[in-house]
């Protein structure tokens, strides 16, 4: 199943500093659509165990799984290099891997001190700060709802009035919807939800500026180049090696073939965003901990033109969802006639049936949706994971001998309140001040970086968090049991049930295959199958890189079936005795890294090329 090809070269701004694009990089123009042909072969094929003969695509294994039996391990031989630095490594001062808003923030807050220090005649000089982000232009993997707390941004251009930062519009009216499969029942908008004085905008867009405003400063910003280790030296991290271009199926060196190059920092930042590989090799490396694992949530997003105009930001509650599952949706007025809405579904989840693409689809049938859709069109859809194990899956450390964790990396979300965004600016902010000290000290050792963890737990951050702690797992049990103990905690101010409610990561969860769900066929007009789904990404990966997935060498029949319904982007495919694993489709929301094969990097400016998401 398929692919995209790579469409023409067009003029594109050049970034600051000295790394260069693959020689064989295309892009394209944001409204060309790219290619698409529905088979291509050789696919990467996993058999089943040899004890599933005489399975047909018809028949549906039944039973139990526990995912994380058939998980591969961590590759921590890839992402931890005890290497010293190619002679050709380009020396940067300070990187951030990864460009989304916390890396960003942390980059324009460092290169603002910086500059005030040296005008002020302190003396630390020209710092060089890299940027490194694996999309091949900022904003094309960033995705979110997203209503945004305006507060980092204010405080990163204290300059700017809030209607001239890069958001869409305030929230004027609100409501939340509890949901029945054909009607519903306003609420009253939880504490926690309530979004005034905050904005409505996409990601991609505020991302995009804040590069802008990065470069402005001196920042050297390198889209296209995805990180794929970490390079220490005893216990410090001393800089990265990016992940090699143009390589064959088997990964030979083929037509534009660029290898992988080093860069050094005295400090790296992992800004990856949600399940960044970098950041889980590190912690494993480094023995971080916390009290409880992380556990993560996929959103589903659509971008609608619509003919009808949504004049408030809605949150629902319920159908489509089982009540074993945890989630809910939205639906955001952009503009006028141009509406957000998407699905999120904790992954959890016991039914390794459910399919959180699908079950978009089906919500939008419901009149509270169909009403704004009716004769509009979907021009763009995302999906991506989000971190939700909250204050108790907080790392006891995140900072080291030359390296801090940042943003969704490090698993700064409020759940209750749906926030993560103006979280991972804050801590970029913060990651600046702590480095920019370190700088002016002459030591990036991890006691004095540690300076940073300290800043993020006395901020509002963590403070918003512990107050929520327990919320997210109330439901582990169920909906309506853990919404009855949410609102006790958000009553108590989050001191009941006054002790940690402990859990398990994803991949513990036990998946039953014994309910097969009623077929679901897309109309093709206000609901689409996941192929079509993703040609509205924009994806515009060679469809003869090496696959990034690293799957197990036996996949169960059981197994496949659940990651074929799990992944939205229809990577994963049963046929027959295999397991097809259509990698190019890939749109790096990493929910199956969660619970199964492996995400890794690929070749820079592989994947989405989100516009407005």
């Amino acid at each position: 199943m398929r692919i995209w090809s790579l469409p023409p070269n067009r003029p594109r701004r050049r970034s600051a500093g000295y790394l260069r694009k693959p020689s064989g990089f295309q892009m394209r123009d944001c409204d060309e659509a790219p290619a698409v042909s529905m088979k291509t072969s050789p696919l990467d094929r996993t058999p089943f165990p040899k004890e599933q003969p005489g399975m047909t695509d018809i028949q549906r294994p039944s039973g139990t799984i526990r995912p994380i039996e058939e998980q591969p391990e961590l590759p921590l031989d890839r992402v931890i290099l005890r290497e010293s630095p190619d002679e050709e490594a380009v020396p940067m001062d300070v990187l951030f891997v990864g460009g989304g808003p916390a890396g960003l923030a942390g980059a324009i807050e460092l290169a603002r001190l910086v500059r005030a220090d040296n005008e002020a005649g302190g003396g630390l000089g020209e710092i060089e700060i890299g940027v490194l982000e694996k999309a091949a232009e900022l904003g094309e993997h960033s995705l979110s709802g997203a209503v945004i707390n305006p507060q980092p941004f204010r405080e990163l251009f204290p300059d700017l009035p809030v209607d001239k930062l890069p958001f869409r519009r305030p929230v004027e009216k609100e409501a939340v919807y509890l949901l029945r499969k054909k009607g519903a029942t306003r609420l009253p908008t939880p504490p926690t939800m309530k979004n005034h004085g905050n904005w409505i905008a996409s990601l991609s867009e505020v991302v995009r500026w804040m590069g802008e405003q990065a470069e402005e400063m001196g920042v050297n910003v390198f889209p296209g180049f995805p990180v794929d280790s970490l390079l220490v030296e005893g216990e410090r991290v001393t800089g990265v090696r990016t992940t090699p271009a143009g390589l064959d199926r088997d990964g030979n060196p083929a037509g534009g073939h660029t290898p992988a190059m080093d860069l050094t920092a005295q400090v790296t930042v992992l800004s990856e965003g949600t399940r960044g590989l970098l950041t889980q090799g590190w912690m494993k490396w480094q023995g971080a901990t916390s009290q409880n694992p992380q556990i993560y949530a996929l959103g589903v997003k659509e971008l609608w033109e619509t003919k009808q105009p949504l004049d408030r930001i809605i949150h629902t509650l319920g159908w489509p969802l089982p009540g074993s599952a945890f989630g809910g949706s939205w639906m955001y007025p952009m503009e006028e006639n141009l509406v957000s809405l998407g699905l999120v579904v904790g992954l959890d989840y016991p039914d390794a049936h459910l399919d959180v693409h699908e079950l978009l689809q089906r919500m939008k049938l419901h009149p509270l949706f169909r009403e704004i859709l009716a004769g509009g069109e979907m021009v763009e859809w995302g999906a991506k994971t989000i971190p939700e194990g909250g204050y108790y899956a907080l790392a006891d450390r995140r900072h080291g001998d030359g390296c801090l964790v940042v943003g969704d990396s490090a698993g700064y979300v409020d759940v209750p309140s749906l926030k993560g965004v103006h979280y991972a600016a804050q801590s970029g902010i913060y990651a600046a001040r702590a480095i920019f000290d370190a700088l002016k000290a002459g030591d990036t050792s991890a006691e004095r970086l540690s300076a940073y963890t300290r800043m993020v737990d006395e901020s509002y951050i963590v403070s918003d968090m512990r107050k929520t702690r327990n919320m997210r797992l109330a439901f582990k049990k169920g909906f309506v049991g853990g919404g009855m103990r949410a609102g006790l905690m958000t009553l108590t101010g989050g001191r009941f049930p006054g002790k940690r409610i402990p859990s398990e990561e994803d991949a513990e969860e036990p998946r039953t295959l014994d309910a097969i769900p009623e077929p679901f066929v897309p109309d093709g007009e206000l609901t689409f199958s996941k192929v079509d789904a993703v040609f509205k990404s924009g994806n515009k990966t060679r469809d003869d890189i090496p696959s990034h997935l690293k799957v197990g060498e036996d996949v169960s029949a059981e197994m496949a079936e659940f990651l074929s319904n799990m992944c939205p982007a229809a990577v994963y495919e049963r046929d027959g005795e295999n397991l097809v694993v259509n990698a190019p489709n890939c749109v790096d929301c990493k929910a199956t890294d969660v619970v199964g094969p492996r995400w890794t990097p690929r070749e820079g400016g592989s994947g989405p090329a989100y516009r407005r998401m």
